[in-house]
């Protein structure tokens, strides 16, 4: 690459060789050879589909799960209009839109804490929930078909009254569930219990405690590469979450020490999410600066250990039972996560695992408006239609359960924030001597440009009045026709 006129900061132009054609006035990026490329993206961009509605009345305390046998979709919800039944819906995606079918109550009585997940090794979904007439706590095990999903007998694992908080995942190593919970019988004190899924029945072991504290909101995951189940959690006494690896024998479960995520975190729910293409798991949680924050975690043998927490929005988001959803997409290797703003709506984030950090873009707003939304019931990938589902408590519709399709972001741009340089200044062939007008340099090779108007670099190359993901400013017009190249 070869400079051309003042080395000051004053006008210049830039030769290096063209790899692809070069069309004059191109938006021009140096790549890493030192060769020079217009900058192009390609691939669809991320999308959101139409709000479908999936019950008509308040939803609380909501959670759900993919059934990837069928298909499906299912969210579980305490339903406020008929009682606080605990009830369960059956969604399908098609294109950007999901339906949905009838839902199907699955414990008349009022109900809490309702979370599921997918047995694959049965083809079952399991939800646990607690119900608050009886201060019991249950596992009950659907069936989809279709559209509808029905239920067998259901399973009581703990007579303990105030067992709010609770998750479960599968183990596909050991082909059993493993429920993870506080105990208010034993101090608050974190405990898993492992269930057995038979035909449309489920029992279970005995409870083991994971941490000797009191505890609140403990999520899990299951770790296809280490056969471990990770379970993360809030620890009262320093408000720090921590995570802490378990391995399943028969109908019990083992645990290593717990270990610090490093995030100091507002009381609420997390997303742990297992990112398959990379072996490592991944927490986000709101941290106490009210921002969300995420990090990467390492399984070895027992033990897990975590990166540096990153900070990924620029904005509170809500906490308690909004909080943050996510899963995997398997498709792209990529981590989704669901949140809620506080007073911006919901969005949601992709992040990028790279050895034991991760990056994030800027966000898709699923929601608009000032705290629209009062729960999240869930972040989904379905990996049959390869679209991202998130579920929610839409509080701008009476909080009525809410559901929307989002299109994966497959776009990709070889422009960086660092890497533009200026425009050609003609036509150019691969492999010939380019000239490029460079920072100072008025281009003349544009149209349509609005005199006095800041114009920035796109990531497909085009210019425009608002700043892109990445923000690459180009220059400020001075005619219709002509920039002057700032980069």
């Amino acid at each position: 690459m070869r400079i051309i006129g003042n080395r000051g900061n004053t006008a210049r132009k830039v030769q290096a060789v063209a790899s692809g054609v070069l069309a004059s006035g191109d938006t021009v990026v140096v790549n890493s050879n030192g060769t020079v490329s217009a900058a192009v993206g390609s691939g669809s961009p991320a999308a959101v589909g139409s709000a479908s509605v999936f019950e008509t009345g308040n939803i609380e305390w909501a959670g759900g799960t993919y059934d990837s046998n069928s298909d499906k979709v299912v969210f579980v919800y305490k339903d406020d209009s008929n009682s606080d039944y605990a009830t369960a819906v059956v969604g399908t995606v098609s294109g950007t839109s999901i339906s949905f079918g009838t839902p199907v109550v699955y414990a008349s009585i009022n109900t809490d804490s309702s979370t599921a997940t997918f047995d694959s090794n049965s083809n079952k979904v399991v939800v646990s929930y607690y119900k608050n007439n009886v201060d019991d706590s249950y596992n009950i095990v659907g069936t989809v078909n279709g559209t509808a999903i029905s239920f067998g007998s259901e399973d009581r694992w703990s007579s303990t009254a105030g067992v709010a908080n609770m998750s479960n995942t599968f183990d596909s190593n050991s082909n059993k569930v493993v429920i993870a919970f506080y105990d208010p019988a034993n101090s608050y004190y974190g405990t898993a219990i492992v269930g057995t899924v038979s035909g449309t029945n489920i029992t279970t072991g005995n409870e083991v405690v994971f941490q000797g504290a009191r505890i609140a909101y403990p999520s899990c995951t299951f770790d296809t590469s280490s056969n471990k189940v990770i379970i993360s959690y809030y620890l009262n006494s320093n408000s720090v979450q921590y995570a802490v690896v378990g391995t399943v024998s028969g109908t019990s479960i083992s645990f290593g020490s717990p270990a610090t995520t490093g995030i100091t975190a507002a009381n609420g729910r997390s997303a742990i999410v297992y990112d398959s293409t990379n072996n490592k798991t991944v927490l986000a949680i709101k941290s106490t600066s009210g921002k969300a924050k995420a990090v990467v975690g390492t399984v070895s043998g027992t033990s897990i250990s975590f990166g540096t927490p990153v900070e990924f929005t620029n904005f509170a988001i809500e906490g308690d039972r909004q909080g943050v959803a996510g899963d995997f997409n398997s498709d792209l290797g990529q981590v989704v996560l669901f949140l809620d703003g506080d007073g911006s709506g919901g969005k949601v984030f992709t992040g990028t695992v790279s050895g034991t950090s991760i990056s994030f873009d800027s966000g898709l707003a699923v929601t608009t408006g000032a705290s629209d939304i009062s729960e999240i019931a869930g972040c989904f990938y379905d990996d049959a239609a390869e679209k991202i589902v998130v579920g929610y408590a839409d509080s701008s519709n009476s909080s009525r359960g809410t559901a929307n399709v989002v299109t994966p972001n497959t776009f990709s741009t070889n422009l960086t924030a660092e890497n533009f340089i200026g425009m050609a200044s003609n036509g150019y062939a691969t492999g010939q001597a380019a000239t490029i007008n460079a920072k100072g340099f008025i281009d003349d090779n544009q149209s349509s440009l609005t005199a006095g108007q800041s114009y920035f670099v796109q990531t497909n190359g085009d210019l425009g009045l608002t700043a892109a993901d990445p923000s690459v400013f180009a220059g400020t017009a001075v005619s219709a026709t002509k920039l002057i190249v700032k980069g």
